[in-house]
């Protein structure tokens, strides 16, 4: 079988085909690099281009035998897409219809999709359900649900059946500290809570301690990278297997404050995170981790990395790599 993988020189891309690779499956990447970096791609198969490239998509899917697709590529962005709804609209929305037009045009029958907890929004109950009410909050949230919707029709007129995977907060780096996330074009915790503590940033702000969790501060289901890899190689399995279209959580389904990251870092590192409280970012929840029991049920996955491995993985990374994978 052969994989290709879109936005597969990216984070959670290059970690996620590598294994995919160790799996005994055949790939091929597809990246724009615009935000992925070639040199995580390594010696896989890759193409340099877009997935709204109907003509190439197809050329790509007949060479190298394609028979599935994990889908990474998008931006995502929340901030930006709310400042440039076009760009997201355009990249996501119509790019993700644009490839599975092409994909059902070749006779690829199974797609991984890339999804993400957003789509909850702040959640009204903890732990977060698939069943729960969707509340996108933002326009990146929304594109990732109307690609959703669009496999979800896929699936009721064509052959192609899909996985799309609900990710809470992808976190840590590979087990051999070759591949990770630059903080350089991230907006999440924990790559700022390592360039506070190694000091190429003066200082990191926590947005608010007066939450209503144990310590004040805001709540996350932190889940291993290459857990969420795993995952990506279970969903294959499954439908492979000749089972039906699903979509699941993908996290740990318990949750860690920003005050339990700083101090696990703290702990690891021997070094102190210089921090400081700034007023709550609006529309930030006080608290949001995922039930994981129907990916366990279904995939037979659960996570098997911790709080210690996510931060100590991080660490050796980003002290190994501080400009990313141009280091």
């Amino acid at each position: 079988m052969t994989v290709l993988i879109t936005g597969g020189a990216g984070y959670i891309g290059s970690l996620t085909a590598r294994l995919i690779r160790a799996s005994g499956r055949a790939t091929v990447i597809l990246d724009t690099l615009e935000n992925g970096h070639r040199k995580a791609v390594g010696d896989a198969p890759f193409v340099q281009g877009d997935v709204a490239d109907s003509s190439l998509v197809e050329r790509i899917c007949s060479e190298h035998g394609v028979d599935e697709v994990v889908h990474f590529a998008a931006y995502k962005a929340v901030g930006e897409s709310m400042s440039n709804p076009e760009k997201y609209f355009n990249n996501n929305v119509i790019g993700s219809q644009k490839l599975f037009g092409a994909l059902n045009n070749a006779g690829v029958e199974r797609v991984v999709f890339s999804s993400t907890a957003a789509v909850y929004g702040t959640p009204s109950t903890v732990p977060v359900r698939e069943t729960d009410p969707l509340h996108c909050e933002s326009v990146y949230a929304e594109t990732k649900l109307m690609i959703e919707n669009t496999l979800r029709w896929y699936a009721q007129t064509t052959p192609m059946r899909h996985a799309c995977l609900r990710y809470f907060n992808a976190a840590g780096a590979s087990d051999d500290a070759t591949l990770g996330e630059d903080w350089r074009f991230s907006q999440n915790l924990i790559p700022h809570v390592m360039k506070a503590v190694l000091g190429h940033s003066p200082v990191l702000q926590v947005f608010g301690n007066d939450f209503p969790t144990p310590d004040g501060t805001g709540v996350r289901d932190y889940i291993h990278v290459e857990d969420l890899a795993r995952a990506h190689v279970a969903a294959l399995d499954y439908l492979s297997a000749g089972n039906e279209s699903i979509t699941c959580n993908v996290g740990t389904g318990h949750g860690t404050s920003v005050l339990e990251i700083i101090a696990a870092t703290e702990r690891i590192s021997g070094k102190k995170v210089p921090h400081e409280i700034v007023a709550r970012r609006p529309g930030d929840p006080s608290q949001c981790y995922a039930d994981a029991g129907l990916i366990t049920e279904k995939f037979d996955w659960s996570p098997q990395r911790n709080l210690d491995d996510i931060i100590s993985s991080a660490y050796a990374w980003h002290s190994s790599h501080p400009q990313g994978h141009d280091s």
